[in-house]
């Protein structure tokens, strides 16, 4: 009960704050690789509320879901990153 409620009373909504900040960030930019670190951090909040979730909830393959969205995350925050650096930078 105390998890639970901890979850959702703290851990979600700093979960979706950030979420929402890194939006923002995503939106108003200026500079590329500003949009690429707020990907990033969409990324791994929303792997973070997946995980969450999976303890909440006590479904194990939301922890699967969660690993491949990270991992998917991941390899393409490295491709954004491989073409901005081939472009010529930021």
């Amino acid at each position: 009960m105390i998890l639970q409620a901890t979850v959702y009373f703290v851990v979600f909504p700093m979960l979706s704050g950030a979420l929402v900040l890194a939006f923002i960030r995503l939106l108003r930019g200026p500079t590329p690789a500003d949009r690429i670190v707020a990907f990033d951090l969409i990324a791994a909040a929303s792997a973070g509320i997946i995980v969450v979730t999976a303890i909440v909830t006590e479904q194990a393959v939301l922890l699967d879901a969660a690993s491949i969205w990270a991992v998917i995350a991941f390899v393409s925050v490295i491709a954004f990153s491989d073409y901005i650096e081939r472009r010529g930078g930021i």
